[in-house]
């Protein structure tokens, strides 16, 4: 595949040549243009040439990446992207539906399962909780019910309505307006709840009618009345609400995530009564296989449905016992004939329902077996890379971004496509060097069955094993976009420019690091949750410790967890989580219960600080400067200048979230959304502000020669020599470039910032505060998405918070994090119900020698360069 003149982003107009029907890899710092030569350009590409032979009305449909800045790229096949990104927020989505799977079992059951007597057979979509047939008709398919209390909506009795006793009723304006029509519909709104007659109270809460009424705006009760006497004219005409009424429809019907937060606050969710949570209807879940209805065939991990149908798919039915479809011998079925006959019946069997097949058939055995066999030969793919552990009914929301891309990874093995280009976003994130090997073999054999692989890594093992080698940088943003080198692993050993190569080839030394002296233990008792069963736990105290274990062993269990959780109770604080956020809130599942306590440790901690890599906002309003409260900083300085004091501009003036200084036109976005009817929305910049957002008035204000606009398109690297005697603003600037992120810009949109950048802006926030050395950092696998010469940037922000008193406790898969720590607690052995243990917990050196320990070969290798 040939490239030239690739500008996407930050590239300078690249030319490179990559083979075809090969695995390779695509190296670089965070930032130096990886993304944007393989997804930005190449990719685009492809499916651009693609949809080109696709209808116009089908283009619509089909969500497309844009047409890149390349001159032209020649034999360039189609191509497949599997990029990381989280669980979509639709917790109806699982495991099952994303791998296919679910449709299969939902097969399995329809056509094999052991039907009571006289129930007709039912079909696929009987089985799935996600149709209207299948659905369990008193939840809906959702697994829970929700009802509404008085105790819910009104929280607090001893409160009048006029003083907002009902809770859930809207703030603000409409809810006035509810309290104003109570007081025309004769209501007393200013005696406590609790004492009004329980008759009003019930009318109030839970009617269905919507009375129309008079309402006098600003009048007392006493007023109202006499008003309505006198028939004089009102404000308006109000319409009436219930509150639940106002709960369900507001939470059905709302757009913002928001308001659907809110009333979702006022209901109490429970396990359907009718389904018991398995979100089936009764006739689907009486259909049994293997002794088990669907829900309960689909909670197994898929290692154990691997093991169980394994015999089915062999024709050994005898290992599932009396829960085998049997078949009648000529004997028999004769007896059961003269047995009707005697009862006066008919000697042939009366015609079956068409939609019923006997329980007790070679077809069925013959389908079952077909069935099992295309079920395992998936789950076996699915098992290689390391995902054994998880069950089909897991809903995607939950998974991390690397379980999600290995899911579809697993897909596209199975759909056999040759000829294709496979362009993978870092396939190792959060891996475990043991589960990065079945990777490396799915991988092979992708490029076996004749198709190109186009890889984004960090992972040096990955690079030293491809066929070729495309290195981009030599640094981030505007210092990258260059390609140093395209070639077989080998040859970038003599380009002195690459940062990659200084990994890549370093010759191999002892680490030799004494491990701190802990000054005290946070020890953790009997903790129970996911996977861990009572298990103890024990943190040294002012050190770095890394908790290892293969993907699903219980490591985020214990420490994004378990942890935290405790260690926020003991402080008497709220456990900030804006994971549900990204969730339906009716969706959502019900967190799984957790268990255990602090016995030792608390004394010397002050404050908990957790670092994840969930998103730093949801639009592109919120971005790197506003994250961070640098942008709060720029502001002053620019309502300070006497340009702006001369036009009474505050600094709110230079927030483009405020109607007096953004572009009324595009309202502060930049750009404008322009519908083509038959083709996808393109969004554009803004014909009024040029992407900008700002008005001209906003803009003619100027601070060292530069408006706010051009402040915010500059690198976090251009800020630092920018302010560099604005020590407020450099605060925040230096951590951000200290920790790896000078290549981003200021006013970069977090909608386009990856999991470990997000989570990279929460520490560099973090970092610019004081430290009093009493804090418990907790990250969950801070070097995801980062680059060997990145992460010893990281390390050394890390170490220095250890350094000033601190305790970092991290999950983490690299082995040179591991290696460089004070202390390691490998957890496993294995994944799932084969994990939750604790099998090592020392200094690095001690479980490098562990035999039990999956880790401690990739540890002790590490502890050797």
């Amino acid at each position: 595949m040939r490239v030239r003149g690739a500008r996407e982003h930050n590239l300078k107009n690249v030319d490179v040549d990559v083979p075809r029907d090969a695995l390779v890899v695509f190296t670089g710092v965070s930032g130096s243009g990886k993304s944007s030569l393989a997804f930005g350009t190449l990719y685009a590409e492809a499916q651009r040439r693609y949809f080109e032979s696709v209808a116009p009305y089908a283009r619509r449909l089909i969500e497309q990446v844009g047409v890149p800045q390349v001159d032209s790229i020649e034999g360039l096949p189609p191509a497949v992207a599997l990029q990381q990104q989280r669980g979509a927020p639709n917790a109806r989505s699982s495991v099952g539906s994303v791998t296919t799977l679910s449709s299969l079992v939902r097969m399995l059951y329809s056509r094999t399962g052991s039907y009571p007597p006289k129930q007709p057979m039912l079909y696929a979509e009987d089985f799935s909780p996600n149709t209207v047939q299948g659905a369990c008709p008193v939840c809906h398919g959702l697994g829970r019910v929700y009802e509404v209390t008085e105790k819910t909506m009104v929280p607090d009795d001893s409160l009048t309505i006029r003083e907002r006793a009902i809770a859930a009723w809207p703030p603000a304006w409409h809810g006035q307006n509810l309290r104003d029509i109570l007081v025309t519909l004769g209501y007393d709104v200013d005696t406590p709840w609790r004492d009004l007659p329980k008759k009003d109270r019930d009318w109030i809460l839970f009617t269905e009618e919507q009375p129309t009424a008079p309402v006098y705006a600003g009048l007392t009760p006493k007023e109202t009345q006499a008003a309505l006497k006198r028939g004089a004219e009102p404000s308006y005409q109000g319409t009436f609400t219930g509150a639940r009424r106002y709960i369900l429809h507001t939470f059905a019907h709302t757009q913002s995530a928001l308001m659907k937060k809110r009333v979702s606050r006022f209901m109490i969710g429970s396990d359907c009564p009718a389904c018991h949570g398995k979100r089936l209807k009764k006739e689907a879940l009486s259909v049994t296989f293997a002794g088990m209805d669907i829900a309960e065939f689909s909670r197994l991990p898929m290692n154990r449905l691997a093991s169980l149908l394994g015999p089915i798919a062999r024709g050994e039915w005898t290992a599932l016992g009396d829960a085998q479809p049997t078949t009648l011998t000529k004997n028999a079925r004769r007896a059961a004939t003269e047995k009707r006959v005697a009862a006066g019946g008919s000697a042939h069997k009366a015609a079956p329902d068409v939609r019923r097949t006997p329980n007790l058939s070679d077809e069925k055995r013959a389908a079952a077996e077909r069935i099992a066999a295309e079920l395992l030969e998936r789950l076996g793919t699915l098992n290689d890379l390391g995902l054994g552990y998880l069950s089909l009914d897991r809903a995607t929301p939950t998974l991390s971004s690397g379980e999600l891309q290995r899911l579809r990874l697993a897909t596209q093995l199975a759909s056999q496509l040759f000829g294709v280009v496979y362009v993978l976003d870092e396939p190792s994130a959060g891996l475990h060097p043991a589960d990065s090997e079945a990777l490396f073999a799915a991988l092979q054999r992708l490029k076996a069955a004749g198709n190109s692989l186009f890889v984004i890594e960090h992972d040096l093992n990955t690079m030293r094993r491809a066929d070729w080698l495309v290195d981009v940088g030599p640094a981030a943003g505007e210092g990258g976009g260059h390609v140093l080198y395209s070639g077989p692993p080998a040859g970038l050993a003599s380009v002195e420019s690459s940062q990659t190569r200084k990994h890549l080839f370093a010759p191999k030394k002892q680490i030799e690091r004494v491990p701190r002296e802990p000054r005290g233990w946070l020890r953790l008792a009997s903790i129970t949750r996911n996977n861990l069963l009572g298990i103890d736990a024990a943190f040294p105290l002012g050190a770095f410790t890394t908790v290892t274990g293969i993907s699903g062993s219980g490591k985020s269990s214990l420490v994004s967890q378990a942890l935290p959780e405790l260690v926020a109770e003991r402080l008497g604080r709220a456990l900030d989580d804006t994971e549900e956020d990204e969730q339906d809130p009716l969706l959502a599942e019900a967190a799984a219960p957790a268990d255990g306590r602090i016995v030792e440790g608390m004394e010397t901690i002050r404050r908990l600080v957790r670092v994840d890599q969930k998103p730093i906002g949801r639009t592109p309003r919120s971005n790197l400067a506003t994250y961070t409260g640098l942008f709060d900083h720029v502001r002053k300085l620019f309502a300070d200048t006497p340009a702006a004091r001369k036009h009474r501009y505050g600094a709110g003036r230079f927030s483009f979230n405020v109607a007096q200084g953004r572009c009324p036109t595009c309202e502060g976005e930049g750009f404008v959304s322009v519908e083509l009817l038959f083709l996808p929305s393109v969004y554009t910049s803004c014909s009024t502000c040029h992407g900008s957002r700002y008005n001209p008035q906003t803009l003619e204000i100027e601070w060292q020669g530069k408006n706010i606009a051009q402040v915010l398109d500059m690198s976090v690297d251009a800020a630092c020599a920018f302010f560099t005697d604005e020590p407020h603003v450099m605060r925040a600037l230096v951590v951000l470039r200290d920790i790896g992120l000078g290549y981003l810009r200021l006013g970069q949109p977090a909608t386009e910032l990856s999991g470990g950048e997000a989570q990279r802006i929460k520490l560099a926030t973090e970092l610019q505060r004081a430290h009093r050395g009493d804090t418990l950092y907790i990250l969950d696998e801070p070097t995801t998405g980062l680059h060997p010469a990145d992460v010893d940037r990281l390390m050394s922000q890390l170490q220095g918070l250890v350094d000033a008193g601190n305790t970092v406790v991290v999950v983490e898969h690299d082995m040179r994090v591991a290696a460089h720590s004070d202390w390691v607690i490998d957890i496993g052995p294995g994944a799932g119900e084969d994990g939750g243990k604790i099998v090592a917990a020392g200094a690095p050196g001690s479980v490098a020698q562990h035999a039990a320990s999956r880790t401690a070969p990739y540890l002790n290798e590490a502890l050797q360069r």
